[in-house]
């Protein structure tokens, strides 16, 4: 076994700012991403202050933190990777905080954006950070459980003052690439390429065999296992192509707080996902659960009329409650001062309508943000309340893991400031084939044909942006 590398590794970093009243996150992304490994996009249409409106691209990875088998590997820049067992539920959290505290960098200008790693952490992880341990035949999608990137190059648009920040990390004895990347990003040559579905979609279950789980999961609520629990299906279309075009669509028929890219070369994750699983800034760790859905019909009026009888839906109302209760005893764990800042909030979305919470909770000076975001993952909203044993039954029940499904995607910056997305209303791309998932949660009163068109609801958009990208 190899002992991880403690050799710090010295970074300057250099900056600089464009106006960026003519280009778009897509454009710019479209005009790089073949130039560089492993990019990752990161936006938000979700703009209702100007520390919200910012998107992320990261160019060039530089180093890696990655968990898959019980091993955790990381790569430094022109090193040999670094191999460690995980022996127990703090090895992740201390590893991914080390690794980040190996980076010494040195600011040639003064820049106070972001700075830090891209990368995504699959609902399986959750063995990671808790005893659990989930049946390894049920295991379909072999993909890594935690991958973190650290980048050369991250751009930080600035939507509110339509500005470009341009972020260069150069390692120790290596030169600037600062004018190419400013060359590629006033570049006008988009390299799209068509989008087409092979064959037809596939699922892991029919309509009954999910009913049937459903009638499992209050059966347990019945018997006081768990008071709710999330059940999910699965779907699978091969394609050819670009599957860049379907996200495209997707960011434009489905606008979400966070709307996501990831080429992680092997494979992809993207989305436009409305929740968070975690966000921490300045000390300050928050929560959002979002529970109770209705389906949206397209009137303004008849929306408005479904969203009064959602906050007075009994069953919605008392889901949402559990997994706000949830959230605060998550965060209680190593977070003090826990309050509900929001409670029941209606936000309307494409296809659904939903209640959302906020619940935070202040972080102490020497807390590893890495062990708080452990103890909230994965959302009660995905797995159930109480939690260790909703997660036991998923796995019992489900027919397959989850992967993608469930886990977290976002950013960690080197201040331990975070914000990461819940990976719903999204696509694996993975050996030419498309999966999403979707899952309702369950308690005594649901109703089998009610929550598979939950289901169906949750991925309505989905739906629409594979048969739409085939068009452009």
């Amino acid at each position: 076994m190899e002992t991880p590398i403690q050799t710090k590794i010295k970074i300057t970093t250099k900056s600089r700012t464009l106006l960026a009243d003519t280009l778009t996150p897509v454009t710019v992304f479209l005009n790089v991403r073949d130039h560089f490994t492993d990019p990752v996009l990161l936006e938000s249409n979700d703009f209702r202050s100007k520390e919200d409106c910012h998107s992320m691209i990261g160019l060039d990875r530089l180093g890696l933190f990655q968990v898959q088998a019980g091993q955790v590997k990381v790569e430094l820049h022109h090193e040999a990777p670094s191999f460690q067992p995980v022996v127990d539920t703090e090895t992740v959290p201390r590893a991914l905080y080390d690794f980040m505290q190996q980076y010494d960098i040195t600011y040639e200008e003064d820049y106070h954006g972001f700075n830090g790693l891209f990368g995504h952490t699959g609902f399986d992880a959750v063995q990671y950070f808790d005893t659990l341990k989930f049946d390894p035949e049920k295991r379909k999608m072999d993909i890594p459980d935690i991958r973190y990137a650290f980048y050369r190059f991250v751009l930080v648009f600035d939507h509110f003052k339509d500005e470009l920040h341009i972020l260069e990390n150069i390692p120790e004895g290596e030169i600037s690439q600062m004018d190419r990347i400013v060359t590629l990003i006033r570049s006008r040559k988009l390299a799209t390429h068509p989008f087409w579905l092979e064959g037809e979609e596939r699922s892991n279950l029919t309509d009954e065999e999910f009913m049937e789980l459903v009638t499992l999961g209050k059966k347990h609520c019945q018997l006081g296992d768990v008071f709710q629990i999330v059940f999910a299906r699965q779907f699978a279309q091969s394609f050819r192509g670009d599957d860049f075009q379907v996200y495209r669509v997707l960011r434009s028929i489905n606008p979400s707080p966070y709307l996501f890219y990831f080429d992680c070369g092997s494979y992809r994750i993207f989305g436009s996902s409305p929740e968070t699983q975690m966000a921490i800034h300045n000390k300050v760790a928050q929560v959002n659960p979002i529970a109770g859905t209705y389906r949206r019909s397209g009137d303004k009026i008849e929306d408005a009329q479904r969203a009064h009888e959602l906050t007075k839906d009994p069953k919605e109302n008392a889901e949402h409650i559990m997994l706000v209760d949830l959230a605060r005893n998550d965060l209680g764990r190593h977070a003090t001062n826990v309050k509900v800042q929001s409670l029941k909030d209606i936000q309307f979305f494409s296809h659904v309508i939903h209640l959302v919470s906020k619940v935070t909770g202040e972080l102490g000076p020497t807390t590893n943000p890495i062990q708080v975001f452990g103890d909230t993952f994965p959302a009660g909203t995905l797995s159930g309340a109480p939690k260790y044993k909703a997660m036991e039954l998923i796995d019992r029940y489900e027919n397959q893991n989850r992967s993608f499904y469930g886990g977290a995607l976002g950013f960690i910056d080197f201040k331990g400031d975070m914000n990461q997305a819940i990976v719903i209303r999204s696509f694996l791309s993975w050996n030419n084939t498309l999966y999403s998932q979707a899952g309702a949660g369950i308690v005594a009163a649901s109703v089998e044909e009610k929550e598979l068109q939950e289901v169906n609801n949750k991925l309505g958009a989905l739906k629409k942006a594979l048969i739409e990208a085939e068009k452009i």
